[in-house]
């Protein structure tokens, strides 16, 4: 399915449709030529997983604050109810984003809208994601990834362009890059995620996912990261290529030589010395 054009269309996403800065929200203060970063502040990580894993709107807004300071030009989180758990309420979206905007102005953020968050539920997240409706402009997030491989992700898209929030394609796979293509819709991004799997693949993997992206036309800048034993490599590869990228303790617990990190800002820290 297209999406609708002229009057009456959904309004354009509140983001830039490129790999840098976005519009809404403000200037990042990111470096001409460097490699745009963003960092990945806790995922679907679950309390304890990590000594640094912030999952309070006050815990992501002191995580940002350092990342930005790290140098990271974007974050993007995983929100919690009170019991630690992920959550699409408007209620804690907006608690979230709040937090980290006041903490860091003009710092682009983004939020997961992954159907695991809902157990399995398309209803009940959609649900949840047209909820954002209720919300102040600054509670609303810049961007939030869609994932291909998930059931309802079109009607989804198009709830969030209502709302002026931009969407990130999140594509895993070959079949991923054919089904965004057949949409015909656009992005701010392409999310290329490589997630798991032997690291020695990772490379080939991704560029089949790439190549077959560009083999489609499919519009939109990349953005290329792994998570787990791929996701150093895959820093590398974006950075080699002229990619975005991204890292954080979603995507990764240790550095590039297997030690523990102390939470974001030191792995965004050990990226931009990698992208470098």
């Amino acid at each position: 399915m297209n999406p609708p054009t002229g009057p009456g269309s959904d309004p354009a996403p509140r983001t830039a449709a490129g790999g840098g800065a976005e519009t809404r929200g403000g200037a990042t203060g990111r470096r001409e030529g460097a490699t745009w970063l963003k960092a990945c502040l806790n995922g679907a990580r679950r309390p304890g997983d990590h000594p640094a894993l912030p999952l309070t709107p006050l815990e992501l807004a002191e995580a940002a604050r350092e990342a930005r300071g790290a140098g990271a030009d974007a974050v993007h989180l995983h929100p919690r109810d009170e019991a630690g758990s992920e959550s699409l309420s408007a209620a804690h979206i907006g608690a979230a984003v709040r937090a980290v905007r006041e903490a860091c102005p003009g710092l682009p953020v983004g939020v997961s809208t992954g159907l695991w968050i809902t157990g399995g539920d398309v209803d009940t997240r959609r649900d949840a994601v047209r909820g954002w409706a209720a919300l102040a402009s600054g509670e609303l997030p810049d961007f939030a990834s869609v994932n291909l491989s998930e059931p309802g992700f079109e009607a989804l898209w198009h709830d969030l362009r209502r709302l002026g929030v931009g969407v990130e394609a999140g594509v895993w796979s070959v079949d991923d890059a054919d089904a965004l293509a057949a949409t015909g819709l656009e992005c701010v991004r392409v999310l290329v995620e490589i997630l798991g799997g032997p690291a020695e693949t990772a490379v080939s993997r991704a560029r089949a996912v790439l190549d077959r992206l560009a083999e489609l036309g499919v519009p939109g800048p990349r953005l290329l990261h792994g998570e787990g034993d791929p996701a150093w490599i895959l820093l590398d590869e974006a950075g080699q290529s002229g990619l975005a990228t991204r890292i954080g303790l979603e995507d990764v617990l240790h550095s590039p030589v297997g030690d523990p990190v102390g939470g974001n800002a030191e792995l965004v820290r050990l990226a931009r010395a990698r992208l470098a």
